[in-house]
């Protein structure tokens, strides 16, 4: 058993088993909590419901739960491996519901190859669920299950394996079509592959205006022509007469390639046959049917189409079933028909054309990304997407009168808005960013089992280049205890290095007038940490992560002693990302200065809008107080009063204000209504505290008591990147922080004149 497989076994089976679990939404604490929520309370909505049955949605999960339901025939690449072997998928599909639209799952697989079976089994399940997702389940019985669960049922059911692919790749096909200048109608579209993704992906483009005589479909047999008698009814839609036997020669003169098939079927020369100015969607995952250099080869002029994100145009499902189950239950919808679909592929057209955010630019590592031959359709993590899509879909269960109930539109973008909060994407986004342009990040304490695992991680996912310090017999050792190969991970000893005369050199000239002998100079960079600080100072790494065993401030000391402030800043700060259910604070300084003056105060806000600014949020920023802009005479309050004037001053675009109470600052209807002339044009969600005392009790009670995750500390203000963990870091903060310090590493290369600043004592 190799060790990554090992590691995906543990990834599963690690805590409590599986990847999905039901949690309670209302409070559960007392006597009172349970006669609520169980017996006599309960009774209560139970009569309101069966006296009125939409009141489902109001009183109960119904309006956000989702079955994913399989029957384990079709399972990936996997083949018919069974419902019981398909469970791990079925639960990974309800993580994307979650982390993609809010939406909750009961993922059930059934113990029945019948279609008849399972239709009965979801026709049971109506009165439990907002939706059913039909999952994995081998064709033609998904187009039977799906046809008859449709004309039965009074809620929304959707085969993502047929329609995902389809209203994704619709989208690219409108705006390729667009750039090509060529007619939806005139255009010879031939698909590699003859399964449920083609079958349903070709009569949604017949929908998109494509001639379905003009349509061809290839299976394992060659071209679905009407002289076959091998078809079923769904394949015979798009028999047509044809000369034409193989998939090259149904590719002679089309305009479109769409593979839904296996990677390696096509080869360069039979792109050469088509019309001038090709499209090819080759989708076939992992592996396309043509890779996209030998596409490019052969085709200079072909726009081309991937299901991989390592390409542009990545046709990828999840830009789809999260965002249309989210709308049409959100709209009580009665079915997922058409309109919607057509819906959610145009508003994905759509969206393609706007001006693209500058943090999705920077969370792909692009400078530029505009609509074009590399850029027809969103990106996977771009946020947007929820925004556009749901609300599309909505409207359209509204306007083809499958609806429930009425949305106001942009009322309901901004209750989508405020959903998921930022975070998840923020930490999807720099991860991705990161992937762009592999930074060298050091780690001093390369021998801990978490840095190692952590390690593995970063090299893994192609996010960093690890660089571990330590005893490479040691680390190796530690590695082989936790199951951790090392492969692709720099592994350096400091005592080896050839570069410890020049380094303790470097210190000590560094140093010299701040009481360090060249002998003590020769000491310290025998220490990891005073290593990888000088690695950093030299070039030799891009970024420091440290701190897993040691004490902040021992940690701080070795930075700002060899790295220091950056240029025109006096002062490093820490901030904490604060994750809560629905929203995301920062806050600062947690972990550096304990008593900030005026000064102090406006360049820790500063510098703390200008990273939260970098990953693409709005900052808004409260400076905190016990007083409300002027209500308390005191000293204390006075600090803080002084510091918003001078941020008043320096930056009059940025939005801050204060002194301001805590609730003040996030609660909208006090802070609009009793202080209208407040310069925050809405809660704040950067959070300034008077004094180290107050940020860290503040960030710690949230994140031991307060259900909030906290992502950090992430230093700000050094003049190149360095972050010190929280001792006792586990492995995901540890990954976590070195996302941040990768990204931190691209944006100081970015500066002009890097590495700036100079140490600070």
């Amino acid at each position: 058993m190799s060790t990554r497989r090992q590691e995906a076994l543990d990834y599963h089976s690690q805590g409590r088993p599986g990847k999905i679990q039901v949690s309670p939404t209302k409070p559960f604490k007392n006597q009172r909590d349970l006669s609520l929520a169980y017996t006599p309370g309960v009774a209560e909505p139970c009569h309101e419901i069966a006296a009125h049955p939409e009141e489902a949605y109001t009183y109960t999960a119904k309006g956000n739960l989702v079955a994913v339901v399989t029957n384990g025939t079709a399972v990936l690449g996997l083949g018919n491996i069974g419902p019981l072997a398909g469970k791990p998928v079925m639960e990974g599909k309800g993580i994307l519901f979650k982390a993609f639209a809010d939406l909750d799952v009961f993922d059930l697989e059934v113990g029945s190859e019948n279609p008849d079976d399972v239709i009965r089994f979801c026709q049971l399940l109506e009165p439990t669920v907002g939706g059913i997702n039909l999952e994995d389940i081998r064709s033609p019985d998904c187009f039977y299950i799906e046809e008859q669960l449709r004309a039965t049922l009074s809620i929304p059911v959707f085969h993502d394996d047929q329609h995902g692919t389809a209203i994704i790749s619709g989208a690219a096909l409108l705006n390729a079509l667009e750039l090509v200048q060529k007619d939806a109608g005139a255009v010879k579209v031939v698909f590699a592959g003859a399964g449920a993704a083609a079958i349903a992906t070709a009569e949604h483009y017949v929908r998109l205006g494509v001639n379905r005589e003009r349509i061809f479909l290839c299976d394992q047999k060659g071209l679905i022509h009407s002289e076959r008698v091998d078809l079923d009814r769904y394949k015979s839609r798009f028999a047509h007469r044809s000369r034409a036997r193989t998939l090259a020669e149904a590719l002679k003169d089309a305009d479109v390639l769409v593979g839904l098939s296996v990677g390696g079927i096509v080869t360069g020369e039979m792109l050469q046959g088509m019309a001038p100015r090709p499209i090819v969607f080759a989708l076939a995952n992992p592996t396309p049917e043509i890779m996209p250099e030998e596409a490019r080869h052969a085709r200079s002029d072909a726009v081309i189409a991937t299901g991989r994100s390592d390409y542009p145009n990545q046709v990828n499902n999840v830009l789809g079933f999260p965002f249309i189950f989210r709308g049409a239950l959100d709209v009580r919808a009665r079915k997922i028909n058409e309109e919607m679909e057509m819906a959610a592929t145009r508003a994905l057209a759509a969206l393609a054309k706007e001006e693209v955010p500058d943090a999705v630019m920077r969370a792909y590592g692009l400078d530029r990304l505009r609509f074009g031959p590399e850029y027809l359709i969103p990106k996977p993590f771009d946020p947007r997407v929820l925004l556009w899509v749901a609300p599309a879909v909505a409207w359209a269960a509204v306007g083809s009168g499958v609806a429930g109930r009425v949305i106001d539109v942009d009322e309901y973008r901004a209750q989508l808005d405020a959903r998921l909060g930022r975070a998840r994407e923020v930490m999807r986004g720099l991860s991705s960013r990161a992937q762009q342009a592999a930074q060298r990040v050091v780690f001093p304490e390369g021998e801990d089992p978490r840095i190692l695992k952590a390690a593995r991680i970063l090299a893994d996912e192609g996010i960093a280049e690890p660089i571990l310090l330590g005893d490479p017999d040691a680390m190796r050792r530690q590695a082989d205890d936790a199951g951790v190969t090392l492969e692709e991970i720099t592994l350096a000893n400091p005592r080896a290095s050839a570069q410890l005369e020049t380094f303790a050199r470097e210190l000590w000239e560094l140093r010299r007038r701040k009481g360090i002998t060249l002998r003590e100079a020769r000491n310290r960079v025998l220490d990891p940490l005073y290593h990888a600080l000088m690695m950093l100072r030299s070039g030799q790494a891009d970024a420091v992560v440290a701190g897993v065993e040691m004490y902040y401030p021992d940690a701080m000391r070795p930075a700002l002693e060899v790295i220091g402030a950056e240029a025109g800043r006096r002062h490093v700060s820490g901030i904490y990302m604060l994750v809560l259910p629905q929203q995301t604070f920062f806050f600062a300084d947690c972990t550096v200065n304990i008593d900030p003056d005026a000064e102090t105060l406006a360049e820790i806000a500063s510098a703390t809008a200008e990273f939260v600014g970098r990953l693409g949020i709005e900052p808004r920023v409260a400076l905190l107080s016990f007083s409300n802009f002027g209500s308390v005479r005191h000293g204390a309050a006075e600090k803080v009063r002084r510091a918003v004037t001078l941020l008043h001053e320096r930056e009059p675009a940025l939005q801050v204000d204060g002194e301001m109470q805590a609730d003040t600052a996030v609660v909208e209807r006090v802070l609009t209504k009793t202080y209208p002339f407040s310069k925050l044009r809405g809660p704040a969600n950067v959070l300034i505290f008077p004094n180290l005392d107050a940020a860290n009790i503040s960030y710690k009670l949230l994140d031991r008591v307060g259900g909030a995750q906290a992502i950090g500390p992430i230093l700000v203000g050094m003049a190149q990147p360095v972050h010190v963990l929280q001792r006792g870091s586990e492995v995901n903060d540890i990954v976590n922080m070195a996302v941040i310090a990768a990204v931190d590493a691209q944006e100081h290369g970015r500066r002009p004149g890097t590495p700036g600043g100079g140490p600070r004592a």
